[in-house]
């Protein structure tokens, strides 16, 4: 068994679309990244690189190459799910937290669990996302920007 951990931050930018875990989420900003800035998948990506020891999302997606412009970060999951079944592991759980004042994110979280769970090919139940608030304290408070962690398990075939 493999444990990894990763984290994302990004600032908000005004107009494009916010996306967290792979939905679309109503609001007049998004997050400023060289991809679509899914901060939810980019900490789950780190997570997974990490406890296979494959390095991180950085080294197999660069921010620098054209190729990942405004990626769908969906794809950058499933590139690295594969990359886990090439080196013989399978994802026992993933747990992510989205660390974010606003916008209010229950209503999306169930979508964000179905495209995980589907992305890595595991069952609905082994997937969970939560979001919580700094209590207005912080960058992610004063609504500068959001933060996700995520914490994952794998285990070698």
């Amino acid at each position: 068994m493999r444990i990894g951990q990763g984290v994302d931050v990004h600032a908000f930018q005004d107009g494009g679309t916010l996306v967290l875990g792979g939905v679309p989420i109503p609001c007049d900003r998004s997050l400023e990244a060289h991809s679509d800035g899914d901060v939810v998948l980019h900490a789950l990506c780190d997570a997974l690189l990490g406890a296979a020891a494959l390095g991180d999302i950085g080294r197999h997606f660069p921010p620098h190459d054209a190729a990942y412009e405004n990626i769908d970060s969906r794809i950058l999951l499933r590139e690295t799910h594969e990359q886990l079944r090439v080196h013989h592991f399978r994802v026992e759980n993933a747990d992510i937290t989205v660390v974010a004042q606003a916008p209010k994110l229950s209503p999306y979280i169930n979508a964000m669990c179905e495209n995980i769970s589907a992305d890595l090919q595991i069952k609905l139940t082994r997937v969970n996302v939560k979001a919580t608030t700094t209590e207005h304290l912080g960058f992610t408070g004063r609504g500068e920007g959001i933060a996700a962690l995520a914490v994952v398990l794998l285990e070698s075939r």
